[in-house]
């Protein structure tokens, strides 16, 4: 019996190393691809005076305590730079894997919910896939991300990662894949280094950035905090005064704000139910709005008496009007970048979710009657479409000449997973088989892939107690989508319409047929979409239904 146990186990063994051993194809052929991570999205090590290094962010084992030594920091003015309060260390960025270490997993080390600290892991796995190499065709480009997005020290970084992504392909030239925040740094460099970028770059792929700002979500960052977690597990992550006190001091964050120059369709508002007297001395409740430059006052003085106690110090942290001055000349770069002539732009954007835009402070029974009361209350959004995080408005407000602009119904973080986001950049990155007739633009609206879906039944018992069946349950679903010229009833005998074009006046009728079968209803239902395109992209629905009776 011993025996046996110990050749399955060597079998097992010999199993497993040749599945690790086992690597994807290598397309030497691709153009390389740099990662450039949002806000939060890198791993962040502290340096201290004999060299040794310890992981400050992402890290569960004390992360509070040492998030609060290590990063908590001040901004000098003269230099745009914030740094920590802890003279004695340094927060620097892990290079391994070409950059890829920084941003593929924050906590390498965690085992049991890795799936929550993983950031660009997926997106790397699947270009794997795809025929892309570390270090050869696949790079990233991790940043403190408490800085500026234009700070020059970052810069300067993001030049040197350039070139040498440019030098370890041979000479070709980068597709940029950014992510949230990291597009407003490619942009800010794009603005700031113009010749630099057009020397190296092709393509640049901006997912998720709030190019106009994330309101709702920064206001409350920064009169509330933030957490990643919910829950008892924030018991052993980082607290949302220990976060808000660091974000108060991060350029970064005011660069989030909501753009005060920006158009609004829907202004972002913050609001406030106050409670005033009149000259009789009689309460009275009143509901204040503010825009996005009349909200500054309220967060100003609402933060004047925020302080921490760091060492035994108590160190005053209120909204910092210099960052604020420094944010503002940020949106000034950001709004006079460019499109070099030699590179193309494209922007997924997330939809399809309630996204906070505004906020308010308060109700009509519980007025606020002094603005450092709002500190701890939680505010109540006010909430447009976007991607949880980036409202639409903003994301689609690149100020850019794109090539395209295309909506995914996805949330900020799960985007970068999303697998007809990976639809989408493998066709753009020309990887894998490509599909001739795939068209990122339409995606979701004419040409869906035909799939079928079956689930597993899950028995109920009904009210009765009579069990066994279930009562509607969806077992299959199919969905068909094929390109039908206008003379479609001439020649729909025929076995096989190819090569069909259409001029701009003649577009093709497009027709869907979605079939649904249940089990537990008295009826089949099927449906029948067509979409007839006119001129100028311009297209009309015409949706019918039918119903089949079933027996009992």
């Amino acid at each position: 019996m011993t025996v046996l146990l110990d050749e399955l186990i060597r079998s097992l063994e010999i199993w497993l190393k040749l599945i690790k051993d086992k690597k994807p194809n290598v397309n030497p052929n691709l153009d390389p691809v740099l990662l450039v991570p949002g806000i939060a999205g890198s791993i962040l090590n502290s340096v201290d005076e004999n060299g040794a290094q310890e992981r400050i962010w992402v890290r569960f084992l004390g992360a509070d305590r040492e998030f609060r030594n290590k990063l908590w920091s001040m901004f000098n003015p003269s230099t745009g730079e914030t740094l920590s309060l802890d003279r004695n260390s340094k927060i620097v960025v892990p290079e391994d894997r070409y950059g890829l270490y920084a941003i593929d997993c924050l906590d390498p080390d965690l085992i049991v919910g890795r799936d929550f600290v993983c950031y660009f892991h997926a997106m790397i796995v699947e270009m794997l896939k795809w025929g892309f190499e570390e270090g050869k065709t696949l790079f990233g480009f991790g940043y403190d991300f408490r800085q500026s997005n234009r700070l020059q020290a970052t810069m300067d970084r993001f030049a040197a990662r350039l070139e040498s992504v440019y030098s370890a392909s041979g000479g070709k030239k980068i597709t940029i894949i950014s992510h949230s925040m990291g597009g407003l740094l490619v942009k800010c460099f794009m603005s700031l280094h113009s010749n630099i970028f057009e020397k190296y770059v092709k393509n640049w792929i901006a997912i998720a950035a709030p190019f106009r700002g994330a309101p709702g979500y920064i206001t409350t960052s920064l009169l509330n905090g933030m957490s990643f977690v919910e829950g008892w597990e924030q018991n052993f992550f980082i607290s949302k005064w220990s976060m808000q006190q660091l974000l108060i001091e991060c350029p970064s964050i005011y660069e989030l704000m909501a753009c005060p120059n920006f158009d609004w369709q829907c202004h972002p508002l913050l609001e406030i139910w106050k409670e005033k007297h009149d000259s009789n001395g009689n309460p009275k409740v009143m509901l204040e709005s503010y825009k996005p430059a009349e909200a500054i006052y309220i967060m100003k003085e609402a933060l004047s008496s925020n302080t921490v106690n760091y060492n035994g110090v108590d160190v005053t942290v209120p909204f910092n009007l210099d960052i604020l001055k420094w944010a503002n000349e940020t949106q000034k770069v950001l709004s006079s970048a460019k499109v070099p002539t030699q590179c193309k732009f494209y922007n997924i954007y997330g939809t399809s979710n309630d996204t906070p835009h505004s906020v308010c402070y308060g109700s009509e029974q519980t007025p606020i009657t002094d603005l450092h009361q709002i500190l701890p209350l939680k505010g109540k959004y006010v909430c447009v479409d976007g991607d949880g995080t980036v409202p639409v408005e903003s994301a689609k407000a690149d100020g850019l000449n794109a090539e395209a602009r295309v909506g995914v119904p996805g949330e900020h973080r799960g985007i970068i997973c999303d697998r007809h986001v990976f639809r989408i950049l493998k066709h753009w990155l020309k990887a894998g088989d490509l599909d001739p007739f795939y068209n990122p633009l339409n995606d979701y609206v004419i040409l869906p892939t035909a799939f079928e879906i079956e689930k597993k039944l899950h028995l109920q018992e009904d009210i009765q107690g009579g069990g066994g069946l279930p009562k509607v349950v969806v077992t299959s679903l199919k969905e068909e989508w094929e390109i039908i010229p206008k003379d479609y009833d001439s020649i729909q005998d025929e076995e096989d319409i190819q090569g069909v074009t259409t001029s701009e006046n003649e577009a093709p009728l497009l027709k869907a047929s979605l079939s649904v079968s249940h089990v537990g209803l008295k009826e089949v239902k099927q449906n029948h979409v067509e979409l007839r395109g006119g001129g100028g992209g311009a297209l009309s629905v015409v949706c019918t239904s039918t119903a089949t009776a079933m027996a009992n």
